[in-house]
């Protein structure tokens, strides 16, 4: 049994799906139908006498070849292909050059689009796909996974001369955008169909599936609500406050509400036994008690012995906007009111979350 199928198999026994159909006997049908579409170790890093041919032929092209500079990029025989074949890219087009310093440049400045030469199916093949993939791995070593994505979804793994960063930097994108049917596909390819891709690589690839492998389908499952308070985070660090990251927040502030609304729904149930008193000296997270708990209460579970925590959501946007402005101890017991019937580890979460809100208000 290839790695592949391992990876499917144990993905579908996890319950997530990788083709969106019903019924796990589907499920293995179709993944086995993905399988078949790819030959197994069909794909590896080009040769580097092989690019430096191609690289040499599009180069002389441009009416920029240098050979002394030329071989000075191919003389370094430690340096990857690809980072050798994007040298040569810089050497011969400015616009490349350019394009690739920016992408470099996107912790401090991210680009906010792919570049219109990435889109032109005019240029040529060697030069766009190449720049592509040099372009969306900057991208996604600095978090910016949306254009790293569309970079990569204009060009095909077999047009690139590294395969194995091809489909890792992609996976990684899927996996930040919490796109796991996509992530699983690339990660099982990777690690099956390219050759050489490097252990780092297929290590990492392997971290994130067994990552996945937790996730709920509950939207309001904490760690999904964190993922997306990860997400909204990241998108403020990037100086991204517009539409997509608002309405990212929307979901954050209406999961949490729905959340704490659940909960104080379960509360009233639970109490509605004894006249809607609860009796004092229950177990903490028992669902039934309203007194100060008499032990440490573990983190996987979710306080019912609190106050009414009652947080609707007008409370948290209001919260969220002025979260930088308040003052340190009206901060903590904001914190303490919304988190209240929460694990412990969350409170770190949420205030994370209400700081990179704010930091956009400044």
């Amino acid at each position: 049994m290839t790695l592949r199928r391992w990876l499917a198999a144990a993905f579908i026994s996890a319950g997530l799906s990788i083709t969106g159909t019903t019924g796990a006997a589907e499920k293995a049908r179709e993944t086995e139908k993905k399988v078949a579409e790819f030959t197994f170790g069909s794909l590896r890093t080009l040769p580097a006498d092989q690019a430096r041919t191609q690289a040499e032929a599009w180069l002389k092209t441009t009416g920029k070849f240098d050979a002394e500079a030329f071989q000075a990029i191919w003389s370094k025989a430690e340096a990857p292909v690809l980072d050798r074949v994007l040298a040569t890219l810089e050497m011969g087009s400015p616009e490349a050059r350019t394009i690739l310093a920016e992408a470099r440049n996107a912790t401090a400045s991210a680009p906010k689009a792919v570049p219109a030469m990435l889109k032109d199916r005019n240029q040529n093949a060697f030069l766009r796909s190449n720049l592509a993939l040099g372009f969306a791995r900057s991208l996604a070593s600095a978090r910016v996974f949306e254009e790293s994505l569309d970079a990569l979804k204009l060009v095909t793994v077999d047009q690139v001369v590294d395969p194995s960063s091809f489909l890792f930097h992609k996976a990684v994108a899927e996996h930040g955008l919490t796109k796991k049917d996509e992530a699983v596909a690339t990660i099982i390819r990777l690690i099956d169909d390219v050759l050489d891709a490097p252990d780092r690589y297929k290590m990492v690839a392997t971290i994130m599936f067994i990552d996945m492998r937790g996730w709920s389908k509950d939207e309001k499952d904490l760690n999904n609500i964190a993922r997306l308070m990860d997400n909204s985070g990241r998108r403020l660090d990037l100086a991204r406050g517009g539409v997509q990251t608002q309405e990212i927040q929307k979901k954050i502030v209406f999961r949490l509400d729905e959340l704490i609304k659940e909960l104080e729904n379960e509360k009233k149930s639970n109490c509605s036994g004894n006249g809607g008193n609860c009796p004092n000296g229950s177990k903490p997270g028992s669902g039934s008690g309203s007194g100060p708990p008499t032990s440490p209460m573990d983190d996987s579970k979710i306080a019912t012995n609190g106050g009414a925590g009652t947080v609707d959501e007008k409370k948290i946007k209001a919260l969220a906007d002025k979260w930088g402005q308040l003052p340190d101890h009206e901060r903590a017991k904001a914190l303490q009111d919304i988190t209240k019937d929460l694990p412990a580890k969350f409170k770190i979460v949420v205030e994370d979350y209400f700081k990179a809100v704010s930091s956009i208000q400044r």
